[in-house]
């Protein structure tokens, strides 16, 4: 995401974190932070998160600590993480993409801010954008509903391509609708689609093996966290392989 959206989002959270809450913590409040993906995989927007809370007079270490959670991006391991943040019963949850699910299910009462890529009242998360209701509110940057632009894109790029490859993730709610969107535009416009789902960075190794011996004309990445947190290397790869590809891995759109 961009930073200054980011800073917005998480400040503003902090700021608006109940009396009462804040009251009920010790000394030094603390903010569950639950990452579906790896230390150092999103560095700037965590700077970004770290800004955000200072400019509303929070600062890490001095007023206020941080409990980080990382899942690895293995999402099977959200709900354990999800739920060890509530049983230490932290002020308010940070999460984005599959941990806002686990989040969902493992607290009805603590504030959660999220960053999603899909419509948040579509997925049951919130009753409604302007008055979301409930322990959550956050951010949809609508990143499912940019599939067919950029698919558009891509065949501008490549008005030739007839076969694409839609890469996504065995999980990820989020991903999955983007996904969704892009192959119903992509067989309304004539296309042959492939969908392959990959979990690590080996089979994002593999996958791009098979791609060189198929050739298809281009390829789309779906926006998940694991995308994003293995940017280089898809990249690099698809360079590599000279794949005409569009990307949503920092959280804004680029093809090429």
């Amino acid at each position: 995401m961009r930073r200054r959206e980011f800073i917005t989002l998480v400040g503003g959270a902090a700021a608006a974190w109940p009396l009462g809450a804040r009251a009920q913590q010790a000394a030094m409040p603390v903010i569950g932070y639950l990452d579906p993906t790896s230390p150092g995989d999103f560095a700037e927007p965590h700077r970004g998160f770290l800004q955000g809370l200072k400019e509303t007079g929070y600062i890490e270490g001095e007023n206020l600590a941080i409990s980080y959670r990382f899942a690895e991006n293995q999402t099977d391991r959200l709900p354990e993480l999800a739920d060890d943040l509530v049983r230490r019963q932290v002020a308010v949850i940070f999460t984005f993409a599959s941990g806002v699910f686990a989040t969902k299910a493992a607290t009805p009462t603590i504030p959660v801010v999220f960053v999603l890529a899909d419509d948040p009242v579509r997925l049951g998360l919130v009753t409604n954008i302007a008055r979301p209701g409930g322990n959550l509110t956050g951010i949809n940057f609508l990143n499912a509903e940019l599939g067919a632009k950029r698919l558009d894109l891509l065949r501008e790029l490549v008005p030739t391509a007839t076969r694409i490859v839609l890469l996504g993730t065995p999980t990820g709610a989020s991903a999955d609708a983007a996904l969704r969107n892009t192959e119903e535009a992509a067989r309304a416009a004539g296309l042959k689609i492939q969908v392959v789902k990959v979990g690590t960075s080996q089979d994002i190794d593999a996958a791009f093996a098979t791609f060189a011996r198929d050739r298809p004309d281009a390829l789309f990445v779906s926006p998940d966290p694991l995308f994003r947190s293995r940017r280089v290397q898809i990249t690099h790869l698809a360079t590599r392989y000279a794949i005409p590809a569009t990307y949503a891995l920092r959280d804004y759109m680029s093809v090429g």
